[in-house]
């Protein structure tokens, strides 16, 4: 083991599912031993069969649903304003000394501390988690992309104009074809974070959902249906992300070589 030294495929599997199995096995020497209280933390068996009367006798699938509703409806708005706004802050500084006082403050501001804001102007209804989720994306998505826009090679964008590129031909033909991978990471990841909003936006006056679910196994100190709702968006949230990490390899074939 040396550093930055790559890891052969098969290893990283099998090292990545040794985590996992140590992690479940100390989980399970924990709660079969006795040394937690089953009222604080459950058994590995008891969870699974707590999720399994979730899904089949209370509608846990619906609840799913929704978050992975909530989640990719408040992240593609988030994109859908930012992308175009990160690519002009990072062509143009004029943009970018506008907005950017404003973005780097309101990156900062957590979304949660939007939510009494958002359900007296939106109410509870599905617009109000949305919009938590879209707070909590946008700022962010802007920025990165404004910053990695703006670290386009200089000399890729002198040559463009010495072979007589317009500014408009710059962006289409420099800028965004450069900048393209590195944007769709950063979609992938701040995809991730949303993960973590929705629950916060689901604590708060919902009737559905995975944060409603957990706050109603809280109420009744139910922990084994507590850990499969969080096991069930780190579940969601991992195949998500490496169908995005694949979409992006296909898409963007020549950032691994």
């Amino acid at each position: 083991m040396r550093p930055l030294t790559p890891v052969a495929p098969g290893t990283r599997l099998v090292l990545g599912i040794a985590f996992f199995v140590v992690f479940v096995a100390g989980w399970s020497l924990a709660t079969f031993g006795g040394f937690v209280s089953p009222t604080f933390l459950a058994d590995p068996v008891s969870m699974l069969r707590s999720g399994y009367a979730l899904l089949a006798t209370q509608g846990f699938g619906w609840d799913i649903g929704w978050t992975v509703w909530r989640v990719f409806g408040g992240f593609v708005i988030a994109a859908v304003l930012a992308l175009p706004l990160g690519v002009a802050m990072g062509a143009y500084k004029p943009i970018e000394a506008f907005f950017e006082p404003f973005v780097s403050f309101a990156r900062y501001l957590p979304a949660s501390a939007f939510i009494p804001l958002l359900i007296l102007w939106a109410g509870i209804g599905e617009l109000q988690k949305l919009l938590v989720i879209f707070i909590g994306s946008v700022f962010q998505i802007i920025l990165m992309i404004a910053v990695n826009v703006g670290n386009t090679r200089r000399d890729l964008v002198e040559a463009a104009y010495t072979l007589g590129a317009g500014d408009s031909g710059i962006i289409r033909r420099v800028l965004l074809p450069s900048s393209a991978p590195e944007i769709a990471e950063i979609l992938r990841l701040v995809l991730g974070w949303a993960w973590t909003y929705v629950i916060v936006a689901e604590l708060i006056g919902s009737s559905s959902g995975i944060g409603h679910m957990i706050t109603d196994s809280q109420a009744l100190l139910n922990t084994g249906q507590i850990i499969f709702g969080i096991i069930v968006i780190g579940l969601i949230g991992l195949v998500s992300d490496f169908l995005f990490k694949a979409f992006n390899a296909w898409l963007f074939p020549w950032r691994l070589a």
